[in-house]
């Protein structure tokens, strides 16, 4: 278009549209998405100088094939492969269909008053020529004169506008179904806004690129009138901002989902591939395969937004997975009959007292939330915090917003303006809270958990979050128990002794308090509960020296195998009620533990060789 203005010559107009490819690459940075789309409009325009009208979708493999052989790792890439499914839903799929259905309507309105032109029309697209103008002249005759051309341009930008919009919805569905099988394996949610938000939004963008790139020039050139450039670029980013984030208000039109099995993607590709294939060519029964396979589409994306899929768990069984959340806990557990529990969710680093940080990333949407989706869960019967501190109760929000939760239990109640977010939210989302204190116990299938900690009055605030507020809970099946004491220290952990008798302490597995601290986990207490497994839960590196080498020496004098997140990944331990068996996400290091399973004591022996 600039290059007829110009009135360039046709080599003239492929450089200086290729300066300005290079120009935008530049700008914005090199980045992979960048440069694909950049060498694709290059591949285009250089098409026109071997006088090739290229189509999207070779230009797209000849862009594809380049950045393979130089970087053939490429294709494992997210990026890439949402890149090019997204240029084979457009070009492939919602390409062809516009043009058997609206192009024809779209062209015939072009000089639409001028009869010489209907011959240049396919006969739809002529007759529909006809029927504006004879819908044009029935409005002259009713209708002042002054207004009759003005009503008749009026009516036909409205059809225009009409049949763009359609465009524009028809692309983005497309889009939303054909890319949906990796959008919910790699970010696992569905929106179902996104057609509708597309309509206004991509309109928007369209003019705030290149408004962007022509206040950025200007500015470098006259800043006066780059700023006056600026105030409306201001405001359509803003109008932007806004539409989007009204639409995300909607909640049921944007949810989180499991990812999808391998043989459902390759499915929903084999099925988008041969109806792409069908559009181009001309085959007997062609409706019948049309609509067979537009049927088969949509159900594969239907299968894949609904997820019907069950959970993965062991039934009959206890299990309990202590997940490697960094410098911080999050543990899962299934009872035999499938009720779940998760007792917290990591939470990034938050500094040290009277500095406090919050940044790097969200173990809760990083590292839990995959966890429980690639085993298929959608809810959980409980989520539990133990204390509000930043390295426990930080992932619970992204837990609270991913699933669908049926209680919230807390201890002690903490003025801590984290965990009033956190209850405030699961007000919003009708969660129950509950307080959870020593002295209460539930049931579940077969699984006796007892609650040993804290021992205080749930309408008393604390003034801040403490280690011995933690919830220390204790689970009992068949002859196998297994302790959690949170971040408990010595102080929690001598009451919670002189409370128990010993035989009340004794379990087979113990969750390492307080990531393995020297004040957590003493002698006293290790002789009293007698784990045979002790489990850390600490990041590698972490700036406070967990596991504490005083800790390491209590366990190994009492003879405790030791299995730890930072070394062996996540921990998972399962039990029928005698045997424990224990796996680790890396080949557990301790070399006793090579079987994978011990014979649980019985409680009886224990109390026989007191």
């Amino acid at each position: 278009w600039a290059g007829r203005r110009l009135r360039l010559s046709p080599m003239w107009t492929i450089l200086f549209t290729l300066t300005l490819l290079f120009a935008y690459v530049d700008v914005v940075e090199q980045r992979p998405p960048v440069l694909r789309a950049a060498m694709m409009a290059a591949i285009v325009v250089l098409g026109g100088f071997f006088f090739r009208r290229l189509e999207l979708l070779n230009s797209a493999a000849v862009a594809a094939l380049i950045l393979l052989v130089a970087k053939p790792l490429a294709l494992r890439d997210s990026s890439f492969q949402l890149t090019f499914v997204a240029i084979g839903c457009i070009a492939g799929l919602a390409a062809p269909w516009l043009e058997k259905t609206v192009q024809p309507y779209v062209r015939a309105l072009r000089g639409w008053r001028d009869v010489t032109r209907d011959a240049a029309h396919e006969p739809r697209g002529a007759q529909f020529r006809i029927d504006l103008r004879s819908l044009a002249q029935w409005l002259s005759a009713r209708l002042p004169q002054r207004l009759d051309k003005t009503t008749g341009d009026a009516i036909v930008s409205a059809l225009s506008l009409t049949l763009r919009a359609w465009e524009l919805l028809v692309v983005a569905v497309v889009l939303q179904i054909g890319m949906l099988p990796l959008m919910a394996r790699d970010f696992h949610r569905v929106t179902l806004s996104g057609p509708i938000v597309n309509l206004a939004a991509v309109p928007l963008t369209g003019i705030v690129v290149p408004l962007g790139f022509l206040t950025l020039a200007t500015g470098l050139i006259l800043p006066v009138l780059g700023k006056l450039l600026a105030a409306p670029l201001a405001w359509l980013t803003m109008l932007l901002v806004h539409i989007v984030q009204w639409f995300a208000h909607f909640r049921g039109w944007s949810y989180r989902i499991p990812g999808p099995a391998l043989w459902l993607i390759v499915l929903s590709f084999i099925v988008g591939v041969l109806l792409g294939a069908k559009m181009r060519l001309k085959l007997p029964s062609q409706k019948t395969i049309a609509w067979g396979l537009c049927l088969a589409w949509v159900a594969c994306a239907l299968t894949i937004a609904i997820y019907p899929f069950g959970e993965k768990w062991t039934k009959g069984k206890l299990e309990m997975t202590v997940l490697d959340v960094g410098q911080g806990d999050s543990l899962f557990v299934v009872s035999p009959g499938g009720k779940t529990l998760l007792i917290d969710g990591g939470g990034a680093f938050g500094g040290f007292p009277g500095h406090e940080e919050h940044y790097g990333i969200d173990p809760g949407e990083e590292a839990v939330s995959p966890y429980l989706w690639s085993r298929g869960f959608q809810k959980l019967d409980v989520v539990a915090l133990t204390h509000a501190h930043q390295d426990h109760l930080g992932g619970l929000t992204a837990i609270l917003e991913n699933f669908h939760i049926g209680k919230l239990w807390i201890g002690r109640e903490v003025a801590s303006h984290a965990l009033t977010q956190l209850e405030e939210l699961a007000r919003e989302r009708r969660i129950p809270v509950e307080h959870e204190l020593r002295g209460k116990s539930f049931s579940w299938d077969g699984v006796t958990g007892e609650f040993l900690w804290p021992e205080i009055v749930p309408e008393e605030v604390a003034p801040s979050a403490k280690n011995n507020d933690s919830l220390v809970l204790r689970l009992h099946y068949g002859s196998s128990s297994i302790l959690l004491p949170g971040d408990a220290e010595k102080q929690a952990e001598h009451e919670i002794l002189a409370e128990n008798r010993a035989e009340e302490m004794q379990s087979d597995v113990l969750k390492i308090g307080h990531h393995g601290s020297k004040n957590s986990t003493t002698l006293e207490f290790l002789e009293a509960v007698r784990p045979r497994i002790g489990i850390i839960s600490s990041g590698e590196g972490n700036p406070y020296g967990h596991p504490s080498p005083e800790l390491l020496e209590r366990l190994d004098q009492t003879g405790v195998r030791i299995l730890r997140t930072d070394r062996d990944g996540a921990v998972h331990v399962l039990t029928d009620g005698a045997r424990l068996e224990i796996t680790c996400f890396v080949t557990c290091a301790d070399a006793a533990n090579a079987e994978g399973s011990v014979q649980a004591p019985n409680q009886k022996q224990n109390a026989e060789k007191k």
